[in-house]
């Protein structure tokens, strides 16, 4: 009996996301859906993440017409997307009704596969997500986020996979959103998450560290059904390992992958122009193309470092490089051992960074962090200790129910702020997740609503 693994492309949003910060206009993606349609794919990941922020920020896009469009064309492979739980795609929790409204509408506009998961791997941030997307005819994975330290064992991972089957999940994901899953682990944990949930088994890596494939080939060995790969031009380096190289070795292997190897050669002649055009506009920087071991080291994801870097650098102050480095990990036991995936790994970077500048453990410490330490994005994976605790907020009370539920109902508020220009619960959704940028956006397209040249308006009026 031949033994299958199927494929998720991930050059419409994990991937470019990870090399060129989300910057892929729809313009460059409509002419070669139908081919990615058509190539065998499971699922084609193209929404949620940083897509929804980038469209509005960047690109003057509507990223509901983009999810819309991209349906259109859509008739084989699943639309799948990326939800941090409670946060949605923003960086905050927000209440249960826009929750639900969002992920109903994310449904209703197209998306199949909801993959949901919780920087904490705090449940409770979990249950509303999976709750709607089940309620609304959606597929719901539910993602571990994977990461390492003496309390992340292989067996506490499996437990929460236990749970997340208990709560509903449709399938599950390992999210490796570091690159730090090593091949030998990777087949203990697929094995064991098998053995104990009957549910279909999905793999997430990026190739920073230098062992994605070898990664990938130990999950697909243990039993893994679903693995996550980038077609080659938006490939490599902080993003995933390469669609048609890990498909033929595996296929070599005697897999049956269920792709077509002439499509996947089209979708990447589609591609290696445009990605040479952001490499000559300088938003595919070559470094995030690099192998970093380091990550192994200190468990960074490579976006972290390149911004780490990058922060540094502004300052003057580049020499401090290892030095931050080196703090990462000690801020990240302080504080719990949480794991490094947004919005955690832009805070506890950020925490790591002000130590060094300041030369001096928690002299300076961010709003978000203290939010953090009080409990408002859920329980550490580890209890944060009494002196660390003391140092950040003082003897301020920490919160220990599920942190939404704390927060009244929310759309009244947002859909009265932006009645001036949201015509549908999508505009006011856009609004809930971005106040800012949405309300530019809005009313740049109320703007060029009524910006019609006079001679074009019909004012005949025919009398009776």
């Amino acid at each position: 009996m031949t033994k299958e693994i199927r494929f998720m492309e991930t050059v419409l949003r994990d991937g470019q996301q990870s090399l060129i910060a989300t910057r892929m206009p729809l313009s460059d993606m409509l002419p070669i859906i139908k081919t990615m349609d058509e190539a065998g794919y499971h699922s084609i990941e193209m929404w949620g993440g940083a897509t929804f922020d980038s469209c509005i920020r960047y690109l003057n896009e509507d990223p509901w017409e983009r999810l819309r469009t991209i349906r259109k064309e859509v008739k084989n492979a699943k639309l799948q997307m990326l939800l941090r739980g409670q946060n949605l795609l923003g960086y905050k929790h927000y209440s249960d009704d826009v929750v639900s409204a969002f992920v109903e509408k994310s449904i209703e506009n197209g998306i199949d596969v909801v993959r949901v998961f919780d920087a904490l791997n705090d449940l409770r941030n979990l249950k509303t997500a999976i709750d709607i997307t089940k309620k609304a005819g959606g597929h719901c994975q539910t993602a571990i986020s994977y990461t390492t330290s003496e309390f992340h064992t292989v067996d506490y991972f499996v437990g929460l996979t236990k749970e997340m089957a208990k709560m509903g999940a449709d399938s599950i994901c390992i999210k490796d959103m570091a690159g730090v899953l090593t091949p030998s682990v990777a087949f203990e944990l697929v094995s064991k998450i098998k053995a104990a949930v009957d549910l279909p088994l999905e793999v997430h890596t990026h190739a920073t560290s230098g062992i994605a494939e070898m990664t990938y080939l130990k999950a697909v060995e243990a039993g893994a059904d679903i693995i996550d790969t980038a077609i080659s031009p938006f490939a490599g380096g902080t993003s995933q390992p390469a669609t048609e190289s890990v498909a033929i070795a595996l296929e070599g292997l005697g897999y049956n992958t269920g792709l077509d190897m002439n499509k996947l050669a089209e979708i990447a002649d589609h591609f290696a122009p445009i990605r040479d055009r952001f490499r000559n506009e300088g938003i595919l920087n070559p470094k995030v193309k690099d192998v970093e071991p380091k990550t192994l080291l200190y468990q960074v994801p490579g976006g972290m470092l390149s911004n780490l870097l990058s922060q540094l650098t502004e300052q003057g102050l580049q020499d401090k490089y290892d030095d931050v480095l080196a703090e990462v990990p000690k801020v990240r036991a302080d504080l719990g051992y949480p794991p490094l995936v947004t919005p955690l790994s832009q805070m506890v970077g950020t925490q790591a960074l002000m130590n060094v500048i300041s030369g001096e453990r928690y002299k300076l410490v961010p709003n978000e962090i203290k939010e953090y330490v009080r409990g408002q994005y859920g329980k550490p994976p580890v209890a944060i200790s009494a002196e660390i605790t003391k140092k950040i907020i003082g003897n301020e009370g920490i919160t220990t129910v599920r942190p939404a539920d704390l927060i009244l109902p929310q759309m009244p508020k947002f859909e009265k702020e932006i009645s001036q220009y949201a015509k549908s619960t999508e505009d006011v959704l856009m609004y809930a997740l971005f106040p800012q940028q949405a309300k530019d956006f809005l009313g740049r397209r109320e703007d060029r609503f009524y910006d019609v040249p006079v001679q074009t308006i019909d004012v005949s009026i025919e009398v009776q």
